[in-house]
């Protein structure tokens, strides 16, 4: 059985990007090991002479590595991704890359009709980055729109068009990275491509 990590991009006591993936993790139970990862507690991302990284963020990534694969849960703030996600992902590529070639799914839940669909986008972009260089499934949104209405007192999704859209990606995912498995040839490359890459050099 497949074992994945879910990041709750969010550092919202009441964050409804965590009722979905705790809904994930149990509606998805028969079919993978879903392990929610709370970023909340990483301070925000700062450089320094050392390259420290905290204690915090590196045991995420070791989780992230030994994982088949990530779920990022992401609300929007101002069409973006919030801070708190940007630098818990800062720091997961500071002298440690656990995404490297890392299938990854992108989820999200916002209060509007939206669904978190740009900071959906951004995300994305971020997580192609040279430093993160993650194997993100193409083609696939899931966008969680009015949040706050769509779970019922159980945790579960109200509306069933919405569940069975999440079970098709869902199931499209766990194809995704069967298929991941067999595509790492390059995998020892990439790591040391990202290991020496940096802004500050020509």
């Amino acid at each position: 059985m497949n074992k994945f990590i879910a990041i709750v991009g969010s550092n919202s006591n009441k964050s409804t990007n965590r009722e979905l993936l705790k809904y994930m993790q149990r509606h998805f139970q028969p079919q993978a090991e879903i392990e929610l990862v709370e970023i909340a507690g990483l301070p925000i991302f700062k450089k320094s002479a050392d390259k420290y990284v905290p204690q915090e963020a590196k045991e995420i990534a070791k989780k992230i590595e030994s994982s088949d694969g990530v779920i990022i849960a992401t609300p929007e703030y101002d069409h973006s991704i919030p801070a708190v996600l940007s630098s818990a992902l800062a720091w997961l590529s500071y002298g440690i890359h656990p995404f490297v070639d890392k299938p990854v799914m992108i989820t999200g839940a916002s209060y509007g009709s939206l669904g978190s669909s740009r900071a959906q986008a951004q995300l994305r972009q971020i997580l192609d980055s040279p430093e993160l260089k993650a194997r993100i499934m193409p083609s696939s949104e899931f966008l969680l729109g009015h949040s706050l209405q769509a779970f019922d007192d159980n945790g579960n999704l109200n509306d069933q068009d919405v569940a069975k859209e999440l079970d098709g990606l869902f199931k499209d995912f766990l194809q995704f990275v069967n298929i991941s498995k067999q595509l790492n040839n390059a995998n020892v490359v990439n790591k040391q491509k990202v290991e020496k890459f940096s802004w500050d050099k020509d």
